[in-house]
């Protein structure tokens, strides 16, 4: 005779599992707030960067290339005498120029250059003189990188201590003390640009130096977040 064996014996094991109900969500026992908070602080802008441009026309894009090369290249030379002076090629167009019965009637091209430096008044001395060929397109200062990260990382500070001071007066005035349950983070900060252009046609001499006056950057942290008051 075969002996009994209890029916429990014979359910796979994973159907045991689906059977035991899931555990329930966690959920807020209490109040929750949301807010939002700003904090600043000033960035000096420690960086002096320039685009200078060589812009020619003609009859063939050949003749174009020989000239607006040849200014580029006599520029990198120039920039070679300022150590402090990074340099860096940029882009370059040409395009042609249509008469009005559709026909091309010539070509333009324009090459640019990007000047950076931490010595503005070396890259001033410098513009003054690459003006004699070539045009300005646009001079802004900025913070420098690590400038920048410790303007950044003292205003997200500010900004979390704004947000701690901010949830303290809600939870006062409510009675209740105060949980933060999460929080989020975010900075910006964009120097103002400082245009200026001159056309490589009209500069016939060497200009004096471009004024710079350096600034500040206001780097800005963005804290926003919820907190739980509990009942």
């Amino acid at each position: 005779m075969i002996p009994f064996r209890p029916l429990l014996h014979t359910i796979p094991l994973f159907a045991l599992l689906l059977s035991v109900p899931a555990p329930a969500a966690p959920t807020i026992a209490g109040t929750s707030v949301d807010l939002a908070v700003e904090a600043s602080r000033p960035a000096i802008n420690d960086v002096a960067r320039a685009t200078v441009f060589a812009e020619a026309a003609g009859a063939t894009p050949n003749e174009l290339g020989k000239r607006v090369n040849g200014l580029i290249a006599d520029a990198l030379k120039t920039a070679r005498g300022y150590g402090s002076v990074r340099t860096q090629s940029g882009a370059t167009h040409s395009y042609p120029v249509y008469a009005k019965g559709g026909k091309i009637e010539g070509w333009r091209m324009r090459s640019d250059l990007t000047l950076e430096s931490a010595d503005p008044a070396a890259l001033s001395e410098l513009l003054g003189k690459l003006q004699a060929s070539l045009g300005v397109a646009s001079l802004i200062m900025l913070p420098a990188p690590e400038t920048r990260k410790k303007a950044e990382n003292d205003a997200i500070v500010d900004a979390i201590a704004a947000f701690k001071a901010r949830a303290k007066v809600i939870a006062d005035a409510l009675g209740k003390p105060f949980r933060i349950r999460h929080l989020t983070i975010n900075s910006s900060g964009r120097p103002p640009p400082l245009p200026s252009m001159r056309s490589a046609a009209l500069a016939a001499a060497e200009a004096p130096p471009l004024p710079i006056e350096a600034g500040d950057t206001l780097i800005t942290a963005n804290v926003s977040g919820q907190i739980e008051l509990p009942e």
